[in-house]
């Protein structure tokens, strides 16, 4: 735990990987709504190439789920879906998974947190080996384009597994106006760096900035249950029984951000084009995902809530 306290030593480029999941010039993304979570896993991201696309055979998996604290779901990922999301790896093929992630420094230790909400027995319990980032070492990487962050300490494990699953919930947070694919990447980040010590005006900015260190090779989007209002450690849960998959972070955002909006209730959202908001803004800009006008939204299979749901999500988001 001390060594969260010091510079790190170590640099490297950023970790990065290429979008595998496209069509032409267009990024893809899934939608897949149902009961079943490992089936929606599947479908989602069937919709989009399928998991054969990571040639996952004999690799090394990091999934770094949403453990900002102890609390249940949609506060952190659903631990169903992170044990659904390692069985399936494993039935792929991976050679080892790691479960990874660091919580917010209001509510260390990681692990306690991890044994509260059930995402450590879900990992452990498929077979994957739980890692907290605070016990390890971190990675200086430069980000010389950004405007607000230019240098930033990422954790080591980036660099140590072949594949990075991206595996957040879709929230709304009271100083980020969202928490879903962009801000679930703090959580690899050094404490000294959270986005309120760096500039707490720019807040969003930085979020969508801190991505530039680093590219998952896929998104898998908790939306079993979605926080629509408060956040991030707690607020009004909805019942949306779906989950998104995309190899583009700004279009997975995106998505999540329809579904919080279809509901109305939280203003930082509902009240500003999803476009405009200074995460995916600030992305887009920084060449992290893509723009609307490159980004293709296929959805599987759903009751007809999932169907109306999705209705607004396309209105919302102009996909």
């Amino acid at each position: 735990m001390a060594q969260i306290f010091f510079k790190p030593k170590k640099k490297s480029l950023p970790r990065l990987c290429e979008n595998l999941f496209t069509e032409g010039n267009y990024t893809l993304i899934g939608v897949a709504g149902g009961s079943d979570v490992k089936g929606m896993i599947k479908d989602a991201v069937s919709l989009i190439g399928g998991f054969e696309k990571l040639n996952i055979k004999g690799k090394i998996a990091l999934v770094k789920p949403n453990v900002v604290s102890g609390e249940p779901h949609p506060a952190t990922t659903n631990p169903q879906v992170v044990g659904a999301v390692v069985k399936l790896l494993y039935e792929y093929g991976a050679a080892k998974i790691y479960v990874g992630d660091m919580s917010a420094l209001a509510t260390l230790s990681t692990l306690r947190n991890m044994k509260n909400n059930g995402i450590k027995k879900a990992a452990e319990e498929n077979g994957a080996e739980v890692i907290i980032f605070e016990d390890y070492a971190w990675i200086e990487v430069e980000l010389p384009r950004n405007q607000y962050i230019k240098t930033a300490y990422v954790t080591e494990w980036l660099y140590k597994t072949d594949i990075i699953i991206n595996l957040p919930v879709i929230k709304t947070h009271r100083s980020a106006s969202y928490s879903i694919t962009l801000k679930n990447f703090i959580g690899c980040t050094h404490l000294k760096q959270r986005p309120y010590l760096i500039d707490s005006s720019h807040w969003e900015e930085i979020v969508a900035e801190f991505n530039v260190a680093y590219a998952p090779d896929l998104n898998i989007v908790d939306g079993t249950v979605s926080m629509i209002e408060g956040g991030p450690w707690e607020g009004t849960a909805a019942n949306t029984n779906l989950i998104i998959a995309s190899g583009d972070r700004v279009a997975a955002d995106a998505v999540g951000l329809g579904i919080i909006k279809s509901f109305g209730k939280w203003k930082m959202v509902a009240e500003k084009d999803i476009w405009e908001q200074k995460q995916i803004a600030t992305a887009v800009s920084r060449g992290i995902g893509s723009g609307k006008n490159n980004i293709k939204l296929l959805e599987g299979r759903g009751d007809e809530k999932f169907k109306e749901l999705m209705k607004k999500v396309r209105e919302n988001t102009g996909l």
